[in-house]
């Protein structure tokens, strides 16, 4: 693979052609009985033409002659350019030749799968006495793309990804029902999820642990508090509060950080990195070696010991910022047009330990998981919290209903007093911005200041 980097390329004339392929399966077993089992492929040819400052973009479901897509492209930013033309900066764009995909271990069939569900649920009901209900959910995905431009790129790139919920349900003391989920990704197919007891039990037994301590929680106090987020809970404070104020395209749309550069947004203890393709060594959960430009990836160091350093970038924000691209224009589908988005997007451990983290609390909260997270522009964010403990003198105490945490994570990320030395990755989900992307976020635990809804 070669990834050469130029100036730039006329403000006229650039193409690209994409050939992408979605493939989805969804398996879904409620108590011992198979719910659901559904596979999808989506297929298309896109392209996209920059002429006189308009992109104009062509997509064809199925299989298509590439060049009849690409002069539709051109066709439609000519036709935009009845307008008037548009004053552009040149384009910031290297080459990139290469193939990146993922090899794990050989697929395994859908009777295969069955069986380890089954067994999985066997396991949890015959362990696990007094749940309401086991769902247990698998899903995979897996992108394919070829890309070409006139720059010279010719790509291909693979993601992989494959997930298994874990939910549990039970009924709390009043009678209402409760429950717990608990999300295991890993970077490939089926085959590389690791199912089997021995590796899962004390992960079942925690989160079983959890699921009696809720049945009798307590309310939190509203207010704001010290807390101790967890690091999947860090990771969505990153991603959610930070990351999407960060992508260039909403900073050009009037995003608060665009003023921001340079200037203290957080702690020194808080560094924070969007992630192309590798972290301390190690390829991350979801690979991006060039993004659907043709654009050679790279980190984007977006908060540096508390100052706010730069964006993630296309090519066309980085010409209106006069910067370089990142590599982070990404399409989710075959029909999608690339947008600015996140890939792999955390903040780096710091030197703490997460039960000294605890101990340092007089009075608080260990906030462990979100239920659901969304943010604006200004950073102002609010989370679901489903699963939350009460620290009281340096140690846990009862668990707490289900409840919110709301502020500024800029005002939130000033307040950060430890962050712990370990880093935890998932890639469960989907984030949203105008099409769903796959995405993975990660990053130790942090203790600040937030809000608590609550009594």
């Amino acid at each position: 693979m070669t990834a050469s980097t130029a100036t730039a390329v006329p403000v006229a004339g650039y193409t690209e052609t994409r050939h992408h392929e979605l493939r989805k399966t969804r398996i879904l077993m409620i108590d011992g009985s198979l719910s659901s089992n559904a596979r999808t492929c989506e297929a298309g040819v896109s392209a996209r033409v920059h002429d006189r400052g308009y992109w104009g973009f062509a997509a064809v479901p199925g299989a298509a002659d590439s060049q009849i897509v690409l002069d539709r492209a051109r066709a439609n930013a000519q036709a935009m350019s009845r307008f008037g033309a548009r004053s552009s900066a040149p384009l910031p764009q290297g080459s990139y030749r290469g193939e990146h995909v993922f090899q794990g271990r050989a697929p395994i069939s859908p009777k295969e799968n069955l069986e380890r569900l089954s067994a999985l649920n066997a396991y949890c009901r015959q362990r696990y006495s007094g749940l309401r209900s086991v769902r247990l959910m698998l899903l995979e995905e897996h992108h394919t793309k070829q890309l070409a431009t006139s720059t010279g790129t010719r790509a291909l790139s693979s993601i992989q990804r494959a997930v298994c919920y874990v939910v549990f349900a039970a009924e709390d003391e009043q009678g209402a029902p409760i429950d717990l989920a608990e999300p295991l990704s890993v970077k490939g197919s089926f085959a590389d999820l690791d199912l089997s007891t021995d590796t899962l039990a004390a992960q079942l037994d925690r989160l079983h642990e959890h699921l009696q301590a809720k049945r009798h929680a307590v309310p939190a106090r509203g207010g704001l508090h010290t807390v101790v987020m967890a690091p999947r809970l860090a990771g969505m404070l990153a991603h959610e509060a930070m990351g999407h104020p960060c992508e260039a395209d909403i900073v050009l749309g009037g995003a608060v950080t665009a003023d921001l550069v340079d200037q203290r947004v957080a702690s020194d203890l808080v560094t924070m990195v969007d992630f192309a393709s590798h972290c301390a060594g190690a390829e991350v959960m979801i690979p991006v070696y060039v993004d659907d430009e043709g654009t050679p990836s790279r980190d984007a160091v977006l908060i540096e010991r508390g100052i706010l350093r730069g964006f993630m970038n296309s090519r066309e924000t980085a010409a209106a910022m006069g910067t370089e691209a990142t590599g982070s224009a990404r399409a989710f589908g075959p029909t999608d047009e690339p947008l600015v988005r996140m890939r792999n997007t955390a903040i780096l451990p710091g030197s703490s330990r997460l039960t000294e983290m605890i101990e340092g609390v007089d009075e608080g909260y260990l906030l462990m998981a979100t239920s659901n997270g969304q943010a604006d522009t200004t950073t102002e964010f609010m989370f679901g919290i489903n699963l939350a403990y009460e620290i009281r003198g340096g140690r846990l105490g009862r668990a707490v209903r289900d409840t919110t945490l709301s502020g500024s994570a800029i005002e939130v990320l000033k307040t950060v007093d430890a962050v712990s030395d370990d880093m935890v990755w998932g890639a469960s989900g989907y984030c949203g911005k105008k099409q769903p992307m796959v995405v993975s976020m990660g990053g130790p635990a942090v203790r600040a200041r937030a809000h608590l809804g609550g009594e």
